[in-house]
């Protein structure tokens, strides 16, 4: 059983892209989670009439990365052997990649394959952003720096094994790096799998204010994680900033509820 989880909040005129690529994989299931979305999503998304999608919709925006814990529950309910995580917004033409990963956790029983997206060395405008040096600094704390370089669950495409949704409590993976610190704690197989530059995946591209909060979260995320393989106390903060980004717009409250089968989500 394989499932692809896709996150998606106002992505209409690209999601049916996005649809139509994973719908000539040879996937069990395609879980698409729409929350919040106020434009033609769901509608882009209805029209495609794929038999293997399942819409699951939320009235409410879920926050950033909140929708993958949801997929990832629903696709753990399905028995899922491997589940893929694509967002919304890629566009890019990578199926190739996508069964790379799907291999990565079938064939070579990996429990989280991840995706350099960054094979070229970095430029110098790189170098200097902190997601890129707090990426490393995590990867060299959890001794999986020479392993998998800058590969982070926060960025491109992933998958993870059954096992790892049997063992990570599944509220975690709302904070990608720190489900990925947990599943080292827990000693799981954790490698690259596939590789693809950050371009060729087609997200959509932003402005300045988005990108600044996309940094503070990903810093942030990362210093928990950091935090939480060190058995400390959950800590965003490095000498006098606090890295918040849209950490406070994830809706736990609403992720909660889910998981304890509280509130359900309509489904199509």
């Amino acid at each position: 059983m394989i499932c692809v989880v896709v996150p998606a909040r106002n992505e209409g005129n690209r999601i049916t892209t996005v649809l139509q690529n994973l719908g000539t994989l040879p996937v069990d299931h395609i879980i698409l989670i729409a929350n919040g979305s106020k434009d033609s999503t769901m509608q882009e998304a209805l029209n495609m009439r794929l038999p293997k999608l399942q819409i699951v919709y939320f009235n409410e925006s879920l926050g950033i990365d909140v929708p993958r814990a949801i997929g990832a529950k629903i696709a753990l309910s399905l028995n899922s052997d491997a589940t893929v995580f694509v967002d919304g917004d890629m566009v890019g033409t990578f199926n190739e990649n996508l069964l790379e990963l799907i291999d990565g956790i079938l064939l070579k029983k990996l429990d989280m394959a991840l995706t350099n997206c960054y094979p070229a060395p970095l430029r110098h405008i790189e170098r200097y952003n902190p997601t890129f040096r707090w990426r490393l600094n995590l990867n060299k704390e959890l001794g999986l720096e020479k392993k998998i370089s800058l590969a982070n669950p926060a960025h491109g495409i992933h998958a993870v094994s059954k096992k790892f949704l049997e063992t990570i409590p599944i509220k975690e993976l709302a904070i990608p790096p720190a489900s990925m610190a947990l599943a080292r704690i827990a000693k799981l197989k954790i490698d690259v799998a596939t590789t693809i530059p950050h371009y060729r995946l087609g997200s959509s591209v932003k402005n300045q204010i988005h990108t600044n909060k996309i940094i503070d979260t990903i810093v942030g995320d990362c210093l928990e994680a950091i935090s939480i393989f060190q058995n400390k106390p959950r800590n965003r903060q490095f000498q006098n900033k606090c890295y918040l980004g849209y950490h406070m717009d994830r809706r736990f409250d609403l992720l909660d509820n889910f998981l304890e089968g509280n509130i359900l989500p309509k489904k199509t």
